[in-house]
């Protein structure tokens, strides 16, 4: 499936609007059917505490503890994670193989705070910029306006990078330049450079508000080794080549060759 920013346009004008802005938007990439089996395996991810637990053994992992149960084992995300048009995506994007690296899945209700600026990117041990990390932002009822809105910095993503902590005092504050996306049918996705900044900025709670549900999924480019995240991404690469996920079709997607060791952040 080919790319497609607003309904319309060429991989090649895409492309280039992807490189130049830090990202894309995808209305509608994902089918209802799907989106029909992801939203209770998100309500059980969260409700049963497999959320909490998960968070808990990335910030404090013992020796002994055997890994949480994690997003992809679930059909539906496993599904989500390797959908076709989405992996195509991707593909176009990167102009070369590509390896996942992470998945998370959240809910969030009306009245749910902001998150402040930052990015979501991952060093690789060469220290190269050019080798993309994209992740995708599903979602899965799209953006009303009324649960956070996503909102962008075009062009940041070529700035210097700095670390995550360096951006706490910006907030969820207006920036000069920013595009606020906040009205996306169902099952819409936007890829982004992980170097791009980009907050949830709180939305008022009017009547009739609903939940938000959200998936991300990052790739990284093959030509490097990533730093994991997840002190069990291992076992999570290994989960996803047990059931098969890549359907035979994306052979370095679930490869450990491209990782570094699991380093605890400060």
């Amino acid at each position: 499936m080919p790319l497609s920013f607003e309904g319309n346009g060429t991989v090649s004008a895409q492309r280039a609007q992807f490189v130049d802005a830090g990202y894309l938007v995808l209305p509608g990439l994902l089918p209802e059917s799907l989106i029909e089996r992801l939203v209770p395996e998100v309500d059980h991810w969260i409700d049963a505490g497999l959320r909490t637990r998960s968070i808990a053994a990335c910030v404090d992992p013992g020796p002994d503890d055997d890994p949480p149960t994690m997003e992809l084992e679930l059909p539906a995300h496993g599904e989500l994670l390797t959908h076709e048009p989405l992996l195509q995506a991707v593909s176009d994007l990167m102009g070369a193989p590509f390896v996942f690296h992470h998945l998370h899945s959240a809910r969030h209700d009306p009245g749910a705070p902001g998150k402040p600026w930052h990015h979501d990117y991952e060093a690789n041990d060469i220290g190269d910029p050019s080798l993309l990390m994209v992740h995708a932002l599903h979602y899965l009822g799209g953006l009303d306006g009324t649960v956070g809105n996503l909102t962008v910095l075009p062009g940041s993503h070529r700035n210097e990078l700095r670390t995550r902590a360096s951006y706490a005092d910006l907030g969820t504050a207006e920036l000069p330049g920013e595009v606020v996306v906040d009205r996306l049918p169902p099952g819409s996705t936007v890829l982004v450079n992980s170097r791009l900044l980009h907050a949830r900025r709180a939305a008022p709670n009017p009547p009739g508000a609903t939940t938000r549900y959200f998936v991300d999924a990052s790739y990284c480019h093959t030509g490097a080794r990533w730093r994991p995240v997840k002190p069990y991404w291992r076992h999570m690469l290994a989960t996803a080549r047990a059931l098969e996920l890549d359907g035979g079709r994306w052979p370095e997607l679930f490869a450990e060759r491209h990782f570094t060791e699991y380093v605890r952040s400060a």
